[in-house]
């Protein structure tokens, strides 16, 4: 057993190796132990993962594989998660090697893919693998930025895939946050990759210091480091806290926000950014959780007046933008608020965040890195690996959307976002401040300050595009054990084995339950049976009960037509409401549109009805209703209440009610009958042996479940891949029962979906085969494509407008198809295919064809509610990326795939054909 001082002296020494002394000699900085292990494990020939804090120089030890490859003549790829971290990467690597050795592939930008070192998206990868690429050979090293991505429920994915077909010859670089499983992770690595040095440093090459705002006074979180070892929040912060949160119960003080009263937490933005300034806590980074409140809060410091910047910084700022800005359009410039945009920035204030155009996204990243935008107000987008550090950052709440529900910051959230602060090289420290609210305790704050590290978990799912790309490569047996060589199925696997120890306990505890509920007058487990057999017929009945009267429900409201009268009995909606759509069709129940004697319009749910809906009249309506009219609701509500019905009385009711199941059956006095006549009936210890056989019978439920989840984990995804599979075959993707190499089990539908790579990839080669593209024009065909890629930010009840004629023929195919699909893949137990979303047909079909940006953007903010532009130019290119894919996917037909290219050409104009890297 060597000592640590002895390790260490090897590593040294290890490190001392001919490449790795030539690649340190050309830094301006010296590694680290941590860097140094990384590099001199990977030049011996053994693949590396480096877990390490944001900031403390993990991409060093790819660089150092970009170093080797090109000293060898061989290959390099360096992979990230976004193309934003793709463009800076390949700046900054042309900076060191030149653009000759170096080339960038992303779904936007294709430069130099033939270069010895290619930067990419990691779906960039996986596609040449399953594609078979020329440009993998010679391909020894592949560095995986950010490799926790793998985490990410949407496109995990990708990182297990690329891991797991990378061939043997290739050396693994994988770069991560701290994660609590590293060796978890490091171990599956071994066992598909081969030999994998660990390498995980806890260490923060820049310290730093946490603290809280509490209106104007700034309070250490911890007042030494001894403390904030423990977890214990300096005694002056939770006084002071104690005190204002007492105040402002009682109404001695308000909220500093404008408009705020009582519990509302004390901010206002101005104010922060100005104290950050005297303290010398600029640049900063204040993290909002939302899109408009980080624009709101530049605007609240521009009306304030706020400038942070000297009139020399300005004229820069002024030059570096019209120079960036370019290539825009002039008579684009209004439509993207260009100006409103440009006076923040000369004063040094910016906000960023997805629904910015990605240009101005780019400007504000080079300004704030150069040190002229002095505060950032971001969403937490910009803490996925741009390299845009800060000397503070700002956490104005701990809680955020996540798209369903607001939830609490997890520990890995809060060390991500804080890791932005402090500039290695710039910054003897970096500063993070959590601005207090009343609903902010400094005890949960220390928490996640001293919580530095979250659990890696992978997200790892088969889909139609990979079963078919896997069949096609290896034939579905192989398939299947690459499959099982996830780290998905890998974790599932370890984690049945403590659910296996906790089934044959709960044996053993049920045979002394079992004994304790033993009865000297007869079985009392077949006593106990017929008890459980009674509850679960009543149980069984009074569900029959409640079907009966929602689908009583359901016919009254399918029977309704516009203009009828009904009552709404209870809940935020209840009185007399008029129908304006009954809401019927679809795949659920009815949810008929209504205006409210409140003027409220929306849709209502079945559930909001207990019993059959009565008709108590008719209003007259308009021939076309838009409810989203005020002037309209309320003249409604005014013909409404013109009827003189009472809130909840009426008469009149339109269609029959059907009796419903009442009382006993048969089957459940039979069962009373036996339990009366059996002889443990009459015990007199009866309940006392009950109880023992109820907690058996409660603990052999949870047994059973556990039973079935280790059954369900061991094999899952071989399950699930059998079940797309078995899908795929019944829709003539694959050949039944053939799993012959070299593609012989998969037919020409087959090839044709293994180069559709959208989400919805076989929704969309279903509609191909189905012939509902042929036909349309490129802007008709862009905006039926865009149903499957576009997803609206929040959900609408109502359906989108459309554009008559062969759009809307299209997209009703795509429903028709889409129908079909989920159908099998609910049979199958499957997981469901996105429905198509509607949204963005009207502002690309009217881009394809040729309309200003400005009129575009108006026209869909009338029509679907607010399209920032960068949203607008996100969900753009993505129809043009899903439009390339068409183009070029095997057995599409010649008509379909001449438009996907002349569709791709109308829609990259103006603020689309800009390259970020050009």
């Amino acid at each position: 057993m060597t000592s640590p001082a002895e390790q260490y002296a090897a590593a040294k020494r290890r490190a001392e190796t001919p490449r790795l002394t030539e690649f340190i000699a050309g830094l301006e900085f010296q590694l680290d132990d941590f860097q140094q292990r990384a590099c001199a494990a990977l030049e011996a020939g053994s693949g590396v993962l480096v877990c390490a804090p944001t900031g403390a120089g993990k991409t060093v030890v790819g660089e150092f594989a970009v170093h080797l490859a090109l000293r060898e003549g061989r290959k390099c790829f360096y992979t990230t998660p976004i193309k934003a971290l793709s463009n800076q990467k390949y700046h900054d690597l042309v900076q060191v090697h030149g653009a000759a050795k170096v080339g960038l592939l992303t779904g936007d930008n294709a430069i130099n893919g033939d270069a010895p070192v290619v930067v990419m998206t990691t779906e960039v990868l996986r596609n040449m693998l399953y594609a078979g690429s020329q440009s993998l050979h010679g391909l020894s090293y592949v560095v995986m930025d950010e490799v926790h991505y793998l985490a990410d429920r949407f496109r995990g994915a990708v990182w297990e895939e690329v891991i797991i077909h990378l061939p043997d010859s290739v050396n693994l670089v994988s770069l991560s946050a701290t994660v609590s499983n590293a060796e978890e992770f490091a171990d599956w690595l071994v066992t598909v990759r081969g030999q994998t040095e660990v390498v995980v440093s806890e260490h923060r090459p820049v310290p730093l210091w946490q603290h809280m705002l509490v209106g104007k006074r700034m309070f250490d979180l911890f007042h030494d480091a001894e403390a904030a070892r423990s977890h214990e929040v300096h005694p002056e912060l939770l006084r002071y806290t104690r005190e204002v949160s007492r105040r402002l119960e009682m109404g001695d003080i308000r909220g500093r926000g404008r408009g705020g009263r009582g519990r509302k937490a004390m901010i206002y933005r101005p104010e922060i950014i100005e104290r950050l300034d005297r303290e010398g806590l600029l640049p900063a980074i204040v993290f909002i959780f939302s899109r408009a409140g980080c624009d709101a809060a530049v605007q609240q410091c521009l009306q304030a007046g706020l400038r942070l910047t000297s009139p020399d910084e300005r004229a820069e700022i002024r030059a570096i933008v019209e120079r960036r800005m370019s290539s825009v359009p002039n008579e684009d410039l209004n439509a993207l608020g260009y100006w409103e945009w440009l006076d923040g920035l000369e004063r040094g204030l910016a906000a960023h965040h997805a629904g910015l155009l990605p240009l101005f996204k780019e400007i504000v990243e080079e300004l704030f890195v150069r040190g002229l935008v002095k505060a950032v107000f971001a969403t937490e987008t910009l803490a996925l690996g741009i390299n845009m550090p800060a000397r503070c950052v700002v956490l104005e709440r701990l809680v955020k959307y996540n798209g369903e529900a607001h939830v609490d910051l997890t520990p890995g959230e809060y060390t991500q976002l804080t890791g932005r602060a402090g500039r290695r090289g710039i910054d003897v420290e970096g500063h993070a401040v959590v601005v207090w609210g009343p609903d902010v305790d400094p005890r949960h704050v220390a928490g996640l300050a001293s919580t530095r590290t979250y659990p890696l978990r992978s997200s790892f799912r088969p889909s139609y595009n990979m079963a078919v790309n896997l069949v096609g490569s290896v034939g579905a047996d192989r398939a299947r054990d690459l499959l099982e060589a996830s780290f998905a199925q890998f974790q599932a696997d370890r984690s049945v084995v403590g659910v296996a120890k906790q089934v044959q306990r709960n044996i053993e505890t049920m045979d002394q339950y079992a004994h304790e509920a033993g009865c000297d007058k007869g079985d009392f487990a077949e006593y106990f049976a017929l008890r459980v057999a009674i509850a679960d017929r009543e149980r069984h009945l009074a569900k029959q009960t409640q079907q009966h009267r929602r689908s009583e429900v359901a016919r009254s409201l399918e029977q309704l037509k516009p203009g009828d009268v009904i009552r709404v009995p209870s809940g935020r909606r209840a009185g007399l409401a008029v129908i304006l759509d009954a809401g019927v069709g679809g795949f659920g129940e009815p949810r008929p549109l209504v205006v409210t004697e409140d003027r409220w319009a929306g849709r209502l749910a079945a559930g909001e009805f207990s019993v059959a809906v009565e008709v108590l009249g008719r209003v007259r309506l308009p021939k076309h209703v838009n409810h989203r009219n005020p002037g309209e609701r309320r003249d409604i509500a005014a013909s409404l209440a013109a009827l003189g019905l009472e809130r909840g009385r009426g008469s009149g009711r339109r269609g029959g009610r059907a009796k419903a199941p009442t009382g006993d059956d048969d089957e459940l006095l039979r069962l009373r009958h036996l339990m009366r006549k059996h002889p443990c009936h009459a015990c007199p210890e009866r309940e006392d042996h009950a109880r023992w056989a109820e907690r058996r019978h409660r603990l052999e439920r949870d047994t059973d479940q556990m039973r079935a989840k280790v059954a369900s984990r061991t094999g899952s995804l071989a399950r699930t891949f059998d079940r797309v599979c078995d899908l795929l075959t019944a829709r003539g993707y694959l050949v039944p029962g053939v799993s012959a190499l070299d593609g012989g089990g998969v037919t020409d539908a087959g090839r044709m979906l293994a180069r559709i790579w959208t989400e919805s990839d076989l929704l969309i080669a279903e509609a191909l085969r189905d012939g509902v593209f042929d036909g349309l024009g490129p802007a008709e065909l862009a905006a039926a494509v865009s149903v499957v890629v576009y997803e609206a930010r929040r959900e609408s009840e109502d359906r989108a407008s459309l554009p008559r004629g062969p759009v809307t023929d299209a997209v009703e195919g795509v429903l028709r198809v889409y129908g079909g699909l989920i159908g099998e893949e609910r049979d199958r137990g499957l997981p469901l295919t996105r429905e198509p979303d509607l949204g963005f047909v009207w502002p690309i079909y009217r881009w394809a064809r040729g309309e200003p940006l400005a009129k575009v953007l108006a026209s869909a903010n009338a029509l679907e509610g607010e399209l920032p532009a960068g949203d607008f130019v996100r969900w753009a290119r993505q129809v043009v990326d899903l439009l390339g894919q068409i183009g070029e996917a095997k057995g599409t037909p010649d008509g379909v795939r001449t438009t996907a290219r002349q569709a791709m050409d109308l829609i990259n104009r103006g603020v689309l054909a800009y390259t970020s890297v050009g």
